[in-house]
């Protein structure tokens, strides 16, 4: 069994709810401070064997998966999680401006509020960063064609005569 699918198991098979809120705030917890050292080393690569880098997070390697699982998405370079084993030797290039969008996305206030943010991203890149999301989630409604307005396919007839039909 792939590291992936152990750590997919274990965020998804709990015996009750308060194992599944037990589970993630120990989780979310150990994220933070891998995050943190992050922020505050300024570390845009992360590489080495999973089990070493888990190790010196103080992490189990299957939370140090999560990790990797939840970073995936704002890294320079694409790669596949179900091959990652406790062995395997990872190169993780972080984008941070992907990186904070896409803790705002969803939702991590624990995560983009870091004050190790403010040495990497300007307090406006942030807003704008924030902006950005904001705007990508606003439904614009396009102008309704009337009957009566000229139809927009160009013909010079009127919409009801034309493709309103």
């Amino acid at each position: 069994m792939s590291l992936y699918t152990e750590w997919r198991n274990l965020s998804d098979n709990h015996e009750s709810q308060e194992a599944e809120v037990k589970f993630w705030e120990e989780y979310l917890k150990a994220e933070a401070s891998i995050y943190n050292e992050l922020l505050n080393n300024k570390q845009e690569v992360i590489e080495g064997k999973v089990s070493e880098l888990a190790a010196k997070y103080n992490v189990s390697v299957e939370y140090f998966m999560g990790f990797i699982d939840g970073i995936s998405e704002s890294l320079k370079e694409d790669i596949t999680l179900e091959t990652i084993e406790a062995d395997s030797t990872i190169k993780l290039d972080i984008d941070f401006e992907k990186l904070y969008y896409n803790m705002v996305a969803v939702e991590a206030h624990w995560l983009y509020n870091l004050p190790g943010w403010e040495a990497i991203l300007s307090a406006d890149k942030r807003k704008e960063l924030q902006k950005a999301y904001k705007t990508s989630k606003t439904v614009v409604k396009e102008d309704k064609v009337g009957r009566n307005d000229a139809c927009p396919c160009g013909s010079g007839k009127k919409y009801k005569k034309c493709c309103g039909k």
